[in-house]
Order: structure tokens, then sequence, then C-alpha cells
């Protein structure tokens, strides 16, 4: 029995010659869209609504 070695193993293999499945950036990006700040202080005063209430009805 011969060891084919990890070259010719490699060499004959199909997914050598394939494109990447998950290439490595490079390519266009789109600008982050971030929230204004009025969705900021609305996000902010809903969960301070949503604790004083709990803390109402729970005492």
């Amino acid at each position: 029995m011969s060891d084919p070695g990890n070259t010719d193993f490699y060499h004959r293999s199909p997914g050598a010659k394939l494109p990447e499945d998950r290439p490595r950036g490079g390519g266009p990006t789109r600008p982050v869209k971030h929230r204004g700040p009025l969705a900021t202080a609305a996000l902010i005063a809903v969960v301070v609504l949503v604790i004083l209430v709990g803390i109402a009805l729970f005492p």
C-alpha cells in the first residue's frame, strides 16, 4: 500500500477549484444607518415607563 501524500490528495480534490463560499470582505459596503435622537429618547422613555408601571402595580 502506498501513501498518496498530502500534495497528491489535495490536488485531486474537486473543491480546490471552486470559488469561496464566504468571500473575505473587499466588496462594496453600505453605510450604517443610525437611529435618530428622537427614536432613542422614545425607547428610553418606554423602558422607564415600563419600570415605573411595574413598581406601581407590584409594590
